[in-house]
């Protein structure tokens, strides 16, 4: 028969594990009866201080012990694991008789529905869309468009500089310059895309902004050929009672050169707080392609001319959407973009 010290360690651990209930629990009746200072290991530790003929003995009995008892919790930690397996499963049981979550669809950016609009117009009038690299070189932003090292009109652009003779584009004339390089008359092209240039952020004003230019280059190209274009374009988005005004302007790369205005889009030409009485906003800048331009491109001034526009992207969204600081495209403010 065991020592009666092995029959308590044996009762012990045996009704320990039969209320364990985590393996947690079972982990400290490991270590109470199999750790390294637990009862069993004490036991056999002793060993040495009894007499030499109980020594034998005593050790077997000890040894088959702790089999037993390592035989036990291993069993006892089948049935925790299950029992715990089953309370997490439980615990984690989805309740299909509950209404599912709501799925808030999104909404695209007023600039992107603009732009959209803006490229539907133009593409319905033929002309191909281009894109080009927003850092560019000194020459595609500015050389190549009349603008050489010492004209004043640098000055218009404030630009930033990445290195003496790269920089980011001030505009996205330099895709029509990219696009005149490669391609030969007759061009048709509009050129979305991002510029850059340094303005103190306000309500009117942004670092960063959106471009859309337009360059046609054919025989028997006229102003009135312009006029007519950007007339179809401001019905298209402004209604079909809007109407234009040129006035007279300058820019280095166009000669003559116009700025448009677009019928108030909320007075009507009326007068109000908007156009500041004067019936009419300022939408973009255009003009006939200077000659020059045509020949650094290779073309021949005496068979071919062309014109341009440029206008902001954010200038006509504020327009169409009656908005007023230009912050609100950029701020990521989901109160302001889930109305469009």
């Amino acid at each position: 028969m065991p020592d009666k010290r092995i029959r308590a360690i044996l009762k012990g651990a045996a009704e320990e594990l039969e209320q364990a209930a985590s393996r947690r629990d079972l982990e400290q009746v490991r270590v109470k009866y199999l750790g390294k200072k637990g009862l069993l290991t004490q036991l056999l530790r002793s060993l040495p201080s009894l007499p030499p003929a109980e020594r034998p003995v005593i050790g077997r009995e000890a040894n088959e012990a702790k089999a037993e008892i390592e035989a036990a919790l291993d069993a006892r930690v089948g049935v925790v694991d299950q029992v715990e397996r089953r309370a997490r499963l439980a615990a984690d049981r989805v309740d299909l008789s509950l209404p599912g979550r709501r799925v808030v669809p999104g909404a695209r950016h007023p600039l992107s529905l603009v732009l959209d609009e803006i490229i539907d117009v133009f593409v319905g009038l033929g002309f191909a869309v281009a894109d080009g690299p927003e850092v560019e070189s000194d020459y595609y932003n500015f050389e190549a468009l009349n603008i050489p090292r010492d004209h004043p009109a640098r000055d218009m652009q404030d630009t930033f500089y990445v290195s003496e003779d790269v920089l980011l584009r001030t505009h996205t004339s330099p895709v029509q310059i990219r696009t005149m390089l490669r391609q030969k008359p007759p061009v048709r092209v509009i050129c979305p895309g991002r510029v850059y240039r340094r303005d103190a952020l306000d309500m009117t004003h942004s670092p960063v902004f959106h471009q859309v230019e337009g360059l046609a280059v054919d025989r028997d190209i006229s102003m009135a050929d312009l006029r007519g274009t950007l007339e179809l374009f401001a019905r298209e988005l402004f209604g079909a009672d809007s109407r234009i005004r040129f006035r007279p302007s300058f820019f280095p790369f166009t000669e003559p050169s116009a700025e448009v205005d677009v019928l108030c889009v909320l007075c009507k030409g009326g007068g109000c707080r908007v156009c500041k009485g004067s019936g009419w906003l300022e939408i973009l800048g255009s003009g006939m392609v200077h000659p020059r331009i045509l020949r650094n491109m290779g073309y021949d001034t005496e068979d071919v001319t062309g014109w341009a526009f440029g206008m902001g992207i954010e200038r006509v969204a504020m327009l169409r959407y009656g908005i007023d600081d230009i912050r609100l495209f950029f701020e990521n403010d989901l109160r302001f973009l889930s109305q469009f």
